[in-house]
C-alpha cells in the first residue's frame, strides 16, 4: 500500500470535530501573528466596520419587527 503524503497543491477537508495539535512554539507563532494583524490600523477599521454593520442590522431588524419597514416585493426582472 502506498504511503499517503501531504500535497500543498491539493485541497483537503475535515470535520468540525477533527482535532489538530499545536506545540507551544507553533501556538505562540499563530497567536502573535493574529495579534499583530488585529492590532494593525487596517484591521481596526475592518473590525469597526463589522461592529457598525451589526448595529445597522439590529436597527433594521427592530424596524421590521415594529412594522416601520416592509419586505420589498420580488422584482420580476431579476
Amino acid at each position: 500500500m502506498a504511503e499517503i503524503k501531504y500535497d500543498p497543491n491539493k485541497k483537503y477537508v475535515w470535520t468540525p470535530e477533527t482535532e489538530f495539535t499545536l506545540k507551544g512554539g507553533e501556538f505562540g507563532a499563530v497567536l502573535n501573528t493574529m495579534r499583530a494583524i488585529l492590532s494593525s490600523p487596517e484591521a481596526q477599521r475592518v473590525l469597526m466596520a463589522n461592529q457598525t454593520n451589526d448595529i445597522v442590522e439590529s436597527v433594521l431588524s427592530k424596524a421590521v419587527e415594529n412594522g416601520l419597514v416592509q419586505e420589498a416585493p420580488e422584482n420580476e426582472n431579476s
